[in-house]
C-alpha cells in the first residue's frame, strides 16, 4: 500500500502560509507528495519554501491560475485536480496549505489505510477539524464552521476536488467515508492583522473575480479585526511538533482584542451574531447529549458509513 500527499498553493509566502509545516506534518507516512505551486507575484518565494523541505518525495507542478477561473472558488479545485491526477498512491492525502496534522495521528491514519484497503465500501476518510482563530490559544465551535471534511480518498475512482476544494466528490455524487480517528488542524485563520486581511482579499478574489473584490476591499481597514477572543473557547492541548518554530515567532498579540466588545463600528462575524449563538449553543447541548457531531443545517460533501 502507498500513499501520496497532494496540496495547491500560491503567494503562500507572503499571504502567511504554513505550507512549509503543512507538507512536513504527513510527509513520515507518504510515499510521495505532490504540490501544484501556481504562479505567484514577484515578492513571493513558495516554490523555495517548498524546495528547502530537500527531501526526493517531493513532486512540484508548476502552474498559472487562470483568472476566468477565479468564479465561486473554481480555481482551488482545478489546481487541486491538477497534483491529484499526478498522485501514483493508493490514497491520496490532501492537506490545504494552512492544514496540519498532529504527529499523533500519522499511526491511526495509516492504519486506518491499511484496515480499509479492501473495502470496496470505503472510498474516503474523514476527519475532525480544529479551527484556531486570532492565535494559536482560540478556536471555533461555531455554527457554520464545517466540522469535518474528507482529506484521504482512494486513487483512480475518479474522485474529483469539489467546488472551491474543500471536500470531493465522485461523479458528482458525495463519496462514501468512514471516519479517520483523526483531526486536522486548520490555521487558515491565524495570521497577523494585516496578513489576514490580505488573505481574505486574495480568498475573495478567486471567487469574486479581481474587480469586485478590488472594489470592495478599498473601503476596508487595512487590518483584520477578529474580535474579542474571550467570546470563545480555550485549546488546553499540544500544537503539532512542526508548528512550533512557526508558533514562536507570533508577533501581534498587542493587536488582539482579549475581552471586551466587538467594535460597533465594523460588521459582526458570524459567530458574534445572535442567531448563530442560539443555534451553536442548541448544537452543543445535542452534542453533548448523544455524543458525536451534530448538524442542524449545512452542506456535506459525503456520507458517513456506520462505525467504520
Amino acid at each position: 500500500m502507498k500513499i501520496s500527499g497532494f496540496s495547491m498553493v500560491r503567494n503562500a509566502t507572503k499571504l502567511y502560509y504554513p505550507i512549509k509545516q503543512s507538507i512536513k506534518s504527513i510527509l513520515p507516512i507518504c510515499d510521495e507528495f505532490v504540490i501544484a505551486i501556481g504562479e505567484g507575484d514577484e515578492d513571493d518565494n513558495t516554490r523555495e519554501v517548498v524546495e528547502s523541505i530537500d527531501s526526493d518525495k517531493i513532486k512540484i507542478i508548476d502552474t498559472v491560475w487562470k483568472e476566468e477561473d477565479f468564479v465561486n472558488g473554481r480555481v482551488n479545485a482545478i489546481q487541486t485536480n491538477i497534483a491529484l491526477n499526478a498522485c501514483e498512491g493508493d490514497w491520496c492525502f490532501y492537506v490545504q496549505a494552512d492544514e496540519v496534522v498532529h504527529e499523533k495521528y500519522l499511526p491511526v491514519i495509516k492504519d486506518r489505510c491499511i484496515e480499509l484497503q479492501n473495502d470496496d465500501e470505503i472510498e474516503g476518510l474523514v476527519f475532525d477539524y480544529r479551527h484556531f482563530w486570532g492565535d494559536y490559544d482560540h478556536y471555533q465551535i461555531s455554527h457554520g464552521w464545517y466540522k469535518r471534511e474528507v482529506r484521504v480518498i482512494k486513487n483512480n475512482l475518479e474522485i474529483e476536488s469539489n467546488n472551491s476544494a474543500q471536500g470531493f466528490r465522485r461523479n458528482g455524487e458525495r463519496i462514501k467515508a468512514a471516519h479517520a480517528n483523526a483531526e486536522i488542524f486548520h490555521y487558515g485563520w491565524v495570521r497577523p492583522p494585516k496578513y489576514m486581511q490580505n488573505k481574505s482579499k486574495a480568498l475573495n478574489t478567486v471567487h469574486w473575480g479581481k474587480e469586485k473584490a478590488k472594489e470592495i476591499y478599498k473601503t476596508k481597514p487595512d487590518e483584520f479585526d477578529y474580535g474579542p477572543l474571550d467570546q470563545l473557547p480555550v485549546y488546553r492541548g499540544t500544537h503539532p511538533e512542526v508548528m512550533q518554530d512557526w508558533i514562536a515567532k507570533m508577533d501581534w498579540k498587542d493587536k488582539l482584542q482579549y475581552s471586551g466588545e466587538p467594535d460597533p463600528g465594523r460588521e459582526l462575524h458570524k459567530h458574534e451574531k445572535l442567531k448563530t449563538k442560539i443555534i451553536t449553543a442548541i448544537e452543543q447541548k445535542l452534542e453533548r447529549q448523544f455524543g458525536g457531531k451534530v448538524y442542524l443545517s449545512g452542506h456535506r460533501n459525503y456520507k458517513l458509513i456506520g462505525n467504520k
